[in-house]
């Protein structure tokens, strides 16, 4: 029986009606970012270790685990949050495969140890913390979005802390903030190697940044080709439309 709180509803992940995920309005929905990155990411097929920071409930973790036989793990600091995350592991019976963890990504060194994982990602706030005043009355909301538990820099700090030298880092972010992550990436010795710019038709802004990057790796970059969300007509582009219903 799927226990659900509150305003929680029971949405499919997939297309093809074989995984379910709770989610909340009100606390924690996906988004089409946390597709893309799941999509976008280099991740091992048959075996290895991987770490989603600001997890969320779970939906990174999930998505990987249909690309993957590696062992995942999610990191999640909202209690209710979290607790969606652990429902949505028990709910898909990846119980095996998929761990989640309650708890703050600056303060996970005694827990997952250092330089263990092959791949880390992370979908973390987008926005620098606002004033007290303007704080959205959601707290769930202002929290995943602003930078209120957890800067970029403490971000890339640890996924350089927990990714293997040689591993991968791959984080979905804004690309107004693209000068702050290639500098606090070097900062720390994740070398970026692939980036790719989304927009959400052609003539628009981009308005959001997939980057992956090597711990220790050499300098060099490629920029892949664009990619368009919608048609003018408000429909899915065919590369969009393969990637969320794929």
């Amino acid at each position: 029986m799927v226990r659900l709180i509150d305003d929680e509803r029971l949405d499919y992940l997939l297309a093809d009606e074989s995984m379910k995920i709770i989610q909340s309005p009100t606390a924690f929905s996906f988004s089409l970012d946390a597709i893309l990155l799941a999509h976008f990411v280099n991740i091992p097929i048959q075996k290895g270790k991987i770490l989603d920071l600001c997890t969320g409930n779970g939906v990174i973790p999930l998505l990987l685990s249909r690309r993957t036989k590696a062992s995942i793990v999610g990191v999640e600091i909202q209690e209710r949050i979290f607790n969606m995350a652990e429902r949505n592991v028990e709910l898909n019976q990846l119980e095996n495969r998929l761990r989640m963890i309650h708890g703050d990504l600056k303060e996970m060194k005694s827990v997952l140890g250092h330089s263990k994982f092959d791949v880390v990602t992370c979908n973390p706030p987008y926005f620098p913390t606002p004033k007290q005043t303007e704080h959205n009355q959601n707290k769930y909301l202002t929290i995943a979005r602003h930078e209120v538990y957890c800067t970029l820099e403490d971000v890339v700090k640890a996924c350089k802390l927990h990714v293997r030298p040689g591993g991968k880092v791959a984080i979905v972010h804004r690309p107004s903030r693209l000068v702050d992550i290639l500098t606090i990436f070097r900062m720390y010795r994740i070398e970026p190697k692939r980036m790719q710019f989304v927009y959400p038709k052609r003539n628009k802004k981009a308005n959001m940044l997939l980057i992956e990057g090597v711990r220790d790796g050499k300098a060099d970059l490629h920029i892949l080709p664009p990619l368009y969300v919608y048609n003018e007509d408000g429909t899915y582009t065919k590369e969009a439309e393969q990637i969320i219903y794929d």
